[in-house]
């Protein structure tokens, strides 16, 4: 029996929609304004969410993704994952955010670890992290761009 090797060809297709976005006009201007956004789409969930927002050359965001839903304290979050939403989406650099269901948006070490190794793939391949927000239900958040901490 002699056996066939299988070719699998995946094609990418960018599709352009006409309809609107409800966030789409929104510009970041500063840690508030993703925390705004964030907030409204991740701050009230049971478990850690992480969610990338993708911005053009002028802060403009052009798409939101949530790149992973982890367990009630951890969300493991890989590169590859964040960063390919991006290039799919044509962004010049995004905002990443999760939110902590305790309340307490103090940063771990996973959660410092996690955005150093992002901050270093995008630049390898050209899209810059502008920050990591950890946001929660009681209205607090924490930049960690702000805090120094890349």
């Amino acid at each position: 029996m002699e056996l066939t090797p299988i070719f699998e060809v995946v094609r990418i297709k960018q599709e352009i929609r006409e309809t609107v976005d409800p966030f789409a006009a929104f510009q970041i201007r500063k840690p508030e304004d993703a925390w705004e956004l964030a907030a409204a789409q991740i701050a009230n969930e049971d478990r850690e969410v992480f969610l990338v927002m993708m911005l053009n050359t002028k802060n403009h965001v052009v798409g939101l993704h949530r790149a992973h839903v982890g367990s009630l304290n951890a969300s493991v979050v890989h590169p590859r994952d964040v960063l390919k939403c991006a290039i799919l989406n044509n962004a010049a650099s995004l905002i990443v955010s999760h939110q902590h269901p305790t309340g307490d948006p103090t940063p771990s070490m996973e959660d410092i670890e996690v955005t150093k190794r992002l901050a270093e793939a995008g630049k390898i391949i050209g899209i810059e992290v502008l920050d990591h927000l950890i946001v929660s239900h009681t209205g607090k958040y924490v930049s960690l761009k702000e805090k120094g901490y890349f």
